[in-house]
């Protein structure tokens, strides 16, 4: 019974199976016109006006037909491994592929990607279009089949080869090799084949004259390796042609492309949503939100910014994005000083890759620690200090002069660029809530939040510089973030509107109140002077400006990124290789004069317009609200022989130990405030935060040195006592001898502070005054035979003085 019942359910199948075929069959065209092609269009990419054609994607292509014979046998190898490493085994599909793409389908809702074999993939691109629908696969795995059928495995791959788009409007693999070398296929070496074979999978994101070059690169080694692995090459072709600089042979021809990092920007977004055929053919308009006056503004300054940088720094390269904040619309974009120029790896778009921002990032800390509850007029100490790091290792940071300024508040900190203060800042927000900041503002990367420590907050994480802008143009709009653009609407050949940018009110990430703070820190020209000096590119007197600078070790990066309410504009100079610049080629020296240039010429056209006032507020708390526990000129003595105790000045102590103080009472703000609520209640027992101890060492250390202008501790309570200096006084005994003619004096003395002067006295008469310890005097006539009071006075440094007496017989 079960048996009858499992033959009538396969026959049930077997004849579904067939119905289906059967159905769509009726419909194909036949697998032997792979030839018919539809009339390609070529996409036009505009500026937001519509009147400068930045791009036109060919809808020509360019291909010549080549027989099997000519086709190296390193390029059907290479492509063999790469897209069906069974296609001389299989009959057109494989049905394991075929069930996984199903299961994705079903199970996953979306469409999977690979799996498909070459047959498949010519059929896909030459007979039927890229749709992804249930239908479409079903034909494409019927025509696969037929296809089987009418040609043999050399005349599909010949076929495959000879039609299967490279990028840059090249089709097929003659194309190709003229495209990218200048060669016909017949003559591509090893690595070359390789690298041209790597290509289809993605013709922009891989394309040797984009953004992506290092993973291009890497899949040809790949492509090497598994050549090698599978028996087509020897270990040693795979080993030398790997280590060839293959990239440096790529032909660079000047195509008519006007902003051209953008323009790839928006073309990888096409292919990445219509896939590459489709935008090569499929005629769209496509209107972004480029301003073509500020693109070629920002292109010039660019280029001028790093003629001047490469002499001067060292730098050879920089990169420049301005954005809307208010749409979040982006207006220019300069990944680099030429696009055309391989000696720089002119075609890597800057904007896009990820590169440490140096302090720049600091904005980002300070705005979280404001929204928990700090303030502009924090208290945070720039000291030497070494902090815990979360696997137990100590990190002992450095401001970038090597100075430290002592007390500061977060106001003048975060401005200045201070290094300390600002660690000090993450350890008090948290490394995941400052990422969680970041990431609410604009900023896409940072995805692994273990992996940054301490750090983080001196630019210890890689970001990019399109990204950093879009963050700071929310802090712009006062913390309503609308996400990056560079799409105002795309028509299809027939007109119709496929997509459109649509206006928004936003989201609102965090309170304007909080990012006033920051605006009214970075651009308070005053709080920043003592580091970049009064006139630095940064200072704006005609409208306030927000602005940050960053720059990474060894001056590898240099950043400047700021905002008006009205447009955001970020900086980066530096070298693509990350080799070093000059010593000194910081922020402000590299970057932020390109920066300011740009916004000088771009700025005449807005209005001005103002940061939300920044508000000050007293919490009842001194540590937040900027102030120090001090009592200023305390009249006070030293007491002698004990280290740095001191009672309140009288008579016991000389005048010249009486001095006036300042002393400070002062911890670090761990001592004052819990971490996640500093305007809460105190904290029970501040040493439990591991940084603690360390914090409050550096404090005692810091004012140990500065003796001179503060005491460390409260002022003295008690006043001085006799005991507390009586045996420092000064002590003094007499000794006298004579002669028929002299007297003789000297004096035995004890005076801890040290003698200031000795006085002898005969009578009424003083005989001497100065240093020595002994001094004659010749006896006159008149006072022979009488008696004479001897005397010797001692004063010592501070002003206190003694004696000794007795009477002589002269």
């Amino acid at each position: 019974m079960l048996f009858r019942l499992f033959l009538m359910f396969s026959a049930f199948v077997v004849l579904f199976v067939g119905g289906v075929f059967l159905y769509f069959m009726k419909d194909l065209p036949s697998p032997g016109k792979v030839n018919t092609r539809f009339i390609a269009e070529s996409t036009k990419i505009y500026d937001r006006t519509g009147d400068h054609l930045l791009y036109d994607i060919h809808g020509e292509e360019k291909r010549t037909i080549i027989p099997f014979s000519e086709m190296p046998d390193s390029v059907k190898y290479a492509t063999i491994v790469l897209e069906d490493q069974d296609f001389y085994s299989h009959r057109g599909i494989k049905l394991s592929s075929i069930l996984r793409a199903t299961y994705m389908d079903i199970f996953n809702r979306k469409a999977a990607q690979g799996g498909s074999t070459i047959t498949q993939q010519f059929v896909k691109n030459s007979i039927l279009t890229n749709e992804k629908t249930f239908t479409r696969k079903i034909k494409e795995v019927i025509l696969s089949l037929e296809m089987e059928q009418k040609f043999s495995k050399d005349q599909i791959l010949e076929m495959y080869l000879n039609e299967i788009p490279y990028g840059s409007n090249a089709y097929g693999i003659e194309a190709a090799a003229q495209t990218f070398f200048g060669k016909h296929a017949r003559e591509l070496t090893l690595d070359e084949a390789a690298i041209l074979t790597s290509l289809p999978k993605a013709p922009t994101y891989y394309s040797p004259h984009g953004s992506n070059p290092e993973n291009l690169k890497a899949r040809q080694e790949y492509v090497l390796k598994r050549m090698g692995e599978l028996g087509y090459v020897s270990q040693e072709d795979v080993k030398n042609f790997s280590e060839v600089d293959v990239l440096s042979k790529i032909i660079v021809k000047r195509e008519d492309i006007s902003a051209p990092h953008f323009v790839m920007y928006i073309k990888e977004y096409l292919e990445s949503k219509y896939g590459g055929q489709g935008v090569e053919q499929n005629g769209l308009k496509v209107y972004t939100t480029l301003d073509w006056d500020k693109q070629q503004i920002a292109e010039q300054i660019v280029r001028e910014g790093v003629e001047k940088n490469v002499k001067a720094w060292n730098a050879t390269n920089a990169a420049l994005v301005a954005i809307d904040p208010k749409t979040g619309q982006i207006l220019a974009m300069v990944g680099s000083k030429d696009y055309f120029d391989k000696s720089i790896d002119g075609q890597v778009n800057v904007t896009i890759r990820d590169r440490q921002p140096g302090s720049s990032f600091k904005p980002y800390v300070y705005l979280t620690a404001m929204s928990k509850g700090y303030t502009p007029e924090t208290i945070i100490y720039d000291i030497e200090t070494e902090f815990l790091t979360r696997d137990g290792k100590t990190y002992k940071p450095k401001n970038y002069d090597g100075k430290f300024r002592g007390p500061l508040k977060m106001k003048e900190t975060l401005p200045m660029s201070l290094n300390i203060p600002a660690v000090k800042t993450l350890h008090l927000v948290g490394v995941q809530n400052a990422i969680d900041m970041a990431h609410r503002l604009g900023i896409t990367g940072l995805s692994n939040p273990n992996r940054y420590d301490l750090s983080l907050v001196l630019g210890g994480g890689e970001i990019t510089l399109l990204d950093h802008v879009s963050a700071f143009g929310t802090l712009a709009t006062g913390g309503i973030r609308r996400n990056k653009t560079a799409i105002l609407k795309i028509e299809d050949s027939k007109g119709n509107i496929v997509e459109e940018f649509k206006q928004t009110e936003g989201e609102r990430v965090v309170d304007e109140k909080y990012v006033g703070m920051i605006d009214h820190m970075l651009s308070t020209n005053d709080y920043r002077a003592p580091i970049f000096g009064s006139n630095s590119p940064l200072r704006f007197d005609s409208r306030p400006v927000a602005a940050k600078t960053g720059t990474t070790n060894e001056f590898r990066d240099g950043w400047t990124v700021g905002y008006t309410p009205s447009i955001a504009v970020g900086v980066w100079a530096g070298n693509n290789d990350n080799s070093p610049m000059k010593s000194g080629a910081d922020g402000v020296n590299v970057a932020a004069p390109i920066w300011r240039s740009f916004l000088d010429k771009v700025l005449v056209n807005y209005n001005v317009e103002q940061f939300p006032k920044y508000e000050k507020e007293e919490t009842g708390k001194d540590v937040l609200d900027g102030k120090i526990a001090m009592e200023e000129n305390v009249k006070v003595c030293k007491i002698p022989g004990k280290d740095d105790e001191y009672c309140l000045a009288n008579d016991y102590c000389g005048p010249k130990d009486e001095k006036k103080k300042n002393f400070m009472e002062a911890h670090t703000i761990l001592w004052y405030v819990k971490k996640d609520d500093p305007r809460g209640d105190y904290p029970e027992k501040p040493q439990d935060d591991p940084q603690f101890k360390n914090w409050e060492k550096a404090i005692k250390k810091w004012y140990d040195n500065q003796k001179e202008s503060y005491i460390y501790g409260k002022p003295p309570e008690d006043k001085c006592k006799e005991d507390d200096f009586s045996k420092y006084l000064p002590n003094v005994s007499l000794g006298t001898s004579q002669d028929a003619l002299k007297i003789r004096m000297s004096a035995g003395i004890s005076a801890p502070y040290g003698v200031d002067k000795v006085e002898f006295f005969l009578g009424d008469e003083k005989i001497y005054s100065g240093k020595n310890k002994s001094t004659e005097y010749m006896i006159p006539d008149a006072m022979k035979g009488s008696s004479k009071k001897a005397k010797v006075e001692v004063t010592d440094k501070n002003g206190n003085k003694t004696s000794d007496s007795k009477e002589v017989s002269l």
